[in-house]
């Protein structure tokens, strides 16, 4: 069974908001570890930019998105909260994702109830598909888990095609579902966020998207709101490319990467990062002993 999941519901059950940083990689998920913070989003927007060099636009299938999971949930020992997209298909194919991610190690599953190809829900142009087939879908996943306390995320982008009541009857209808937690996507005021969050009795999710639809606010006034958990998918996506633009652009000027050493993590503190000590403790124990 997977114990990270009855993990991330003690977390969720907490008096004091879940924070979750979005992971582009599987190296930021190490540093979200040690850094100290209790879970890690899997965000699908950064999946696609870091594996693809592109948008999140649906491009990434199941079997490319479940080997990022399980590479995430080999490498740290806190809760992965890992983006599903839409399933991959119908009420069918979410019962194999929901399967495969569950074996991957994950602690969690979000689901979506856009049409396929998805898109980032900050971006327009989202279409959704009929509440029923999502609360099919929601239903379908519940029963696939093996283990009950694998945490069934259920979003959808009703709110800006449809408004905001439309989003929050959809919410509602998969918490009737079953979902275990709530994820109205986008809305775009305060007075939404206080609707939402007075709406439901399972836990919610709030996502802050620097530069999208959704006021921004510290966590501290996300729990103040009501929420129970907030997420941070695209910070570290912008802040490594933006270090990767300054980095490239210094080493084009000047040939060299001296003059921004100052910036870059040193050499032995990056391989203590990534594990080399315990590495040499197994290799002078099975290898070298």
């Amino acid at each position: 069974m997977n114990n990270k999941g009855k993990k991330l519901r003690q977390l969720l059950a907490s008096k004091e908001i879940l924070i979750a940083p979005g992971a582009h990689d599987v190296l930021t998920a190490k540093i979200i570890e040690k850094t100290g913070f209790n879970c890690v989003y899997m965000t699908g927007y950064g999946q696609a930019a870091s594996h693809l060099g592109m948008p999140d636009v649906g491009l990434l299938n199941m079997s490319e998105m479940l080997a990022r999971a399980n590479n995430f949930a080999s490498a740290v020992e806190i809760p992965v909260i890992a983006d599903g997209d839409t399933g991959f298909g119908n009420a069918i194919n979410v019962i194999r994702t929901v399967r495969q991610y569950e074996m991957a190690g994950v602690a969690a599953i979000q689901l979506e109830d856009q049409v396929a190809p998805k898109k980032c829900g900050h971006m327009t142009g989202r279409q959704v598909i009929p509440m029923e087939e999502m609360v099919g879908k929601i239903k379908a996943a519940i029963e696939a888990r093996q283990d009950p306390d694998f945490v069934i995320i259920a979003r959808t982008d009703a709110r800006t095609v449809h408004g905001i009541e439309e989003a929050i009857r959809r919410g509602k209808a998969y918490e009737e579902a079953g979902a275990d937690v709530i994820f109205i996507e986008s809305p775009e005021s305060v007075e939404e966020m206080k609707m939402i969050t007075s709406s439901f009795k399972v836990p919610v999710l709030a996502n802050m998207v620097e530069g999208g639809r959704t006021p921004q606010f510290p966590a501290q006034k996300l729990q103040a709101i009501g929420y129970n958990l907030v997420i941070f998918p695209t910070a570290s996506t912008y802040i490594t490319a933006q270090s990767m633009k300054n980095l490239m652009s210094e080493i084009k000027k000047t040939g060299t990467t001296e003059g921004i050493m100052d910036q870059m993590i040193p050499f032995t503190e990056f391989n203590a990062l990534i594990g080399l000590t315990e590495i040499r403790e197994l290799e002078a124990k099975y290898v070298l002993g």
